[in-house]
């Protein structure tokens, strides 16, 4: 068993899949192989106000739960559904998505993914 507070998970810039810096997002890996664990990591984002993670996709599922602020989910067809605390997200393998701060404060989300079989 493995406890420890995400204050003292170092807070890294954000990339995108391809390696590209996204700017005004962090990223902490709470949970991942380095504890132990083989299935899934766990990592926490912080888009700062004004921020935003552009439209990518990649291969894995990913499951989040908003922790505070206020953002829009972007889709590929321009549609935004906005997000807010308390809101639980699923997105499928493959799907382009994207997300942006609206609101005054960090947007904090916590977002589970798999590890891809090999």
């Amino acid at each position: 068993m493995l406890k420890k507070n995400f204050k003292n998970v170092k807070k890294e810039i954000a990339s995108l899949p391809d390696g590209t810096p996204v700017d005004k997002v962090h990223i902490r890996w709470l949970i991942d192989r380095n504890d132990g664990a083989q299935n899934y990591a766990m990592r926490m984002f912080e888009i700062e106000r004004g921020g935003s993670i552009p439209l990518h996709q990649h291969p894995e599922e990913h499951e989040m739960f908003i922790l505070k602020g206020k953002g829009v989910l972007l889709k590929k067809d321009g549609q935004e559904v906005e997000i807010n605390e308390g809101d639980v997200i699923f997105v499928p393998p493959n799907e382009i998505h994207g997300y942006k701060n609206i609101g005054n404060d960090n947007l904090v989300f916590i977002c589970v993914i798999p590890y891809l079989k090999k």
